[in-house]
Order: structure tokens, then sequence, then C-alpha cells
């Protein structure tokens, strides 16, 4: 019996699942004679072409040559990874190498992203992928003032992952503790986890308002802030293991290769795929996208995958694999997964050991100008 799209008869969900499964450990393609000798179906042989055969009419599967066994589609793939993945739990061994790998004293994102790129790369066998996010997205989650002399205060901002990047602002007017207060609470108030792009003259003007008497602070202060926002991060991607595509046949033709490399070399593209925030989640809030449901023609034999990493409700980075479609969904998934938990762990953890606000200290770059 044919079915439709999505409404895939058990065993032709079974059978699909083998045929991917076999493609990926083999990248050979399959037909009813493995199926029916390795994975031992308990039906005929003729059953099993006539399922495939209506698998490749749904568009879930692919006969590369006339006598050849069939391989997954991409249609076959986001199936597979959307309704037949199994939950695939890594190993206490594989668990702890990546606690392990990835715990130290330090507290900076990019030590501990760089960390566990170059551990995904050599656990899967992939390229990786680390990035960080655009400017337009970076917000500041707290305000700290501390007075320095008659006429200049220490403006220090804690960033969402953590760091604190200070100024030195600048009055017109003396400077007291109590303008100082006053100045931290109001941008507290008012500019606290609010991106650059959106600071409006209104928004200024409510800052003004909040700060009463101190208003000619807001001025100075405001322009600090607007200039760590827009020249801090203007988005970073770092990817490790690119030699590892020479393992698979798929990147054995010289053209695909050497578009890849320039892609990889280029980045911005690949970047903007991954900080867009248009790519739909599947479970866990994992990415996905496989060959032409990437926008960048250079991956259409290719899947990529990856995750937002989150701190406080903020996103400060991600994490990725990058492959060949006949990937190992489920292990790939489970290990972005963990070293996504894993880093907001150590981000978590590491707050305790940030320098005390009000210090001096600068984790993010100083410019007492």
């Amino acid at each position: 019996m044919k079915t439709t799209s999505g409404e895939l008869s058990e065993r032709k969900k079974q059978i699909l699942k083998t045929v991917i499964e076999a493609y990926i450990e083999t990248g050979e393609p399959v037909g009813s004679k493995y199926l029916m000798q390795k994975a031992q179906f308990p039906f005929s042989s003729a059953t099993i072409r006539n399922e495939m055969a209506e698998l490749e009419e749904l568009g879930y599967l692919e006969q590369p040559h006339t006598s050849a066994g069939r391989i997954p589609s991409e249609s076959g793939y986001r199936f597979y990874v959307d309704s037949l993945v199994e939950h695939y739990d890594l190993t206490n061994r594989e668990i702890a190498e990546l606690k392990s790998a990835l715990r130290s004293r330090q507290t900076e994102l990019d030590n501990i992203l760089d960390s566990a790129m170059k551990l995904a790369s050599s656990m899967t066998n992939y390229p990786a992928l680390a990035v960080r996010p655009h400017a337009a997205g970076l917000v500041v989650s707290r305000f700290e003032t501390v007075p320095i002399d008659t006429f200049s205060l220490l403006l220090v901002m804690v960033m969402p992952d953590g760091s604190a990047k200070t100024k030195t602002v600048k009055s017109p007017r003396p400077v007291t503790r109590e303008a100082c207060t006053a100045l931290a609470a109001a941008l507290n108030t008012c500019l606290s986890g609010v991106p650059a792009a959106e600071f409006t003259l209104p928004l200024m003007m409510d800052v003004e308002k909040y700060l009463g008497a101190y208003d000619f602070l807001a001025n100075p202060a405001i322009k600090r802030v607007y200039e760590v926002l827009a020249a801090g991060d203007v988005g970073d991607l770092r990817v490790e293991g690119v030699n590892r595509l020479l393992s698979y046949p798929e990147y054995c033709d010289f053209d695909r290769l050497k578009d890849m490399l320039t892609m990889f070399e280029d980045k911005q593209e690949l970047l903007d795929v991954v900080a867009s925030g248009k790519v739909p989640a599947i479970g866990d809030d994992i990415r996905v996208l496989i060959g032409r449901e990437n926008p960048l023609g250079t991956m259409e034999n290719s899947t990529l995958i990856f995750k937002p990493v989150k701190r406080g409700g903020h996103t400060v980075g991600a994490i990725g694999i990058i492959g060949p479609t006949r990937m190992d969904y489920p292990r790939v998934i489970a290990m972005i997964n963990e070293l996504s938990a894993s880093i907001s762990e150590l981000m978590d953890a590491g707050a305790a050991h940030l320098p005390a606000l009000g210090d001096g200290t600068d984790n993010g770059g100083t410019d007492n100008g």
C-alpha cells in the first residue's frame, strides 16, 4: 500500500532507517540483499524491493545507477532526523572525557569554545566550528560605577558571558558618590539588555529623566556604552579539523573540496547562517541543515548541525559540526548537546571566579581615553 509523506507505515520506516544507517556506515548503496542478510528482516526479498521502490517514489530514497542499491535522499535524511533518530546515550567514558577536557580555571568564553570545538572534531572525525555572536546582539547585563576623581568615573559593563569591559567617563561637572550610584541605577533600568541598534533618542531621554539632577552624566556615559557595543564583538567563526573532510569520498572531487575550503577561509557566509537565528530548531534547541536546506550552495552535499550556547537567557556563542549528509546523526546530536550543556555549566561556575567589580580590572579591554 502506498503512503503519503509523513504517513509511512512502520515497515517502510524500519526499512528507511536501516538503509540510512547502513549507508552512513559504509558509504555504499544499499540493496534488498543486504537487508535480507545483514539486517535479517522478516520480509521476503520481493516485499523489501517493493517497499524500497515506493520509498524512492515518495522521494526518501534515490538509486544512483539502475543496477545499484538505494541511497538516502535529502528528504530521507530529514525524515530520519525528525522522526527516526533514536536517543543516543554517550558512554560514561565519553562524557568524562568531554568534561575533563573542558574543565579548567579559565572562564573566558573564547577559551572554552576553542576547547569544545577541538574536542568535538577529534571525537566525531568531522570539522567542528565555534561561533561568537554579531555585535547587533551584544548587550550589557549589568552596569556598575566607581568614582575615580572629581571629574571622572569608571563605568564597568558586565557582559552576558561573564566578562567585564570598562570605560572611563569624563564629566563636565564634579562627580559625587551619589551621582555614581544614580548613574548605575539609570543605566541598569534603561539600557540593560538593550543592543546598540536600539539606542534611540527617546531611550536616551529616558536615561536623562531617570538621572534627574545628575542628567549631565547621561550623554558621556551613553556614548561610552555605545562604543563598547558597536565596536565590540563583530562576530567570529573558527573551524577545527578541516583536513578531516579528506576522509570522506564525498569530498574527493577537487572543485567541491576547493569550494568548501574557500567557504571556511572566508567564514562570513557561514557565520551569517549560524548567527541569523532563522534556522528552525528540533528537540533540545539543535539546528540541523541537510544538503540543499543550507542556504550556501557550497554545502549542497553536506550537513551542518549546531546549537546556540546560552548564559542567563542570552546567546553568547554556538558550537557545531559540518560533515557529509551521511553523518552519524544520533551521536553528533548527542555530542553537541553535551558540549553545549558543559560549556554553560563551566561559564556559570566560572562567574564566581570573575574579578570583583570596581577593582579596576578589565576582562574585555580597558580604554581610559
